[in-house]
């Protein structure tokens, strides 16, 4: 009921104002760190449902808006943790903060990249990847890779997701099991990176 209820919401805008919240809400989530809350999986789904249902609404230009809201708004939040964070953590003389500095610089060098594409699917982690990647130096172009990568198989695939689950009954029976996919691929992903370093 509460889905339902989001799509009849969005239905009822003007295109233009549509494709505004979507770009809106994907770049605060993922661009600035007061944005953890938003409901960024549930928006990119019940906009795939808006897009089926109203004939106004272009599929294509939507997931370029999400796909640009979710890609720039990872690399805002990793200027500003490169720009603003880093160099208030070197200004900071405590050796635990330097210990835990140096481990994530060595984490963002050797798997940087799939931890950037695998935070997408997770709600609040996501939001602050992208400045603790930026404060801890990853390099620039392996991070803008991550994130085009990462904006395209998480923003515009669930977004498809919805769109095509409004007309085909197998996707529509499916689309939550094929996120669940990625999110389980990604935690299993994440615990052999932990393993392997532990080793």
């Amino acid at each position: 009921m509460v889905q339902a209820s989001f799509d009849s919401q969005l239905i009822e805008l003007a295109p233009f104002i549509f494709y505004l919240i979507a770009f809106t809400v994907m770049y605060v989530e993922n661009g600035i760190m007061l944005g953890f809350f938003l409901p960024g999986d549930s928006l990119l789904f019940s906009a795939g449902l808006v897009a089926a249902a109203n004939s106004s609404i272009d599929i294509s230009l939507l997931c370029l808006v999400v796909f640009l809201g979710a890609f720039i708004g990872d690399q805002t939040g990793y200027v500003i943790g490169r720009k603003y964070g880093r160099p208030y953590i070197d200004r900071k003389n405590s050796p635990k903060l330097q210990r835990m500095i140096i481990r994530a610089e060595k984490f963002y060098d050797r798997s940087g990249w799939w931890a950037v594409v695998a935070a997408r699917y997770f709600p609040w982690i996501r939001t602050f990847v992208p400045p603790i990647a930026g404060a801890s130096k990853m390099r620039y172009y392996s991070f803008l890779t991550a994130n085009a990568f990462g904006a395209l198989s998480w923003a515009v695939l669930i977004t498809l997701a919805g769109y095509y689950s409004a007309s085909i009954p197998w996707v529509k029976s499916s689309s939550y099991a094929i996120a669940a996919f990625f999110i389980t691929a990604s935690i299993i992903s994440s615990v052999a990176g932990y393993l392997r370093h532990r080793r």
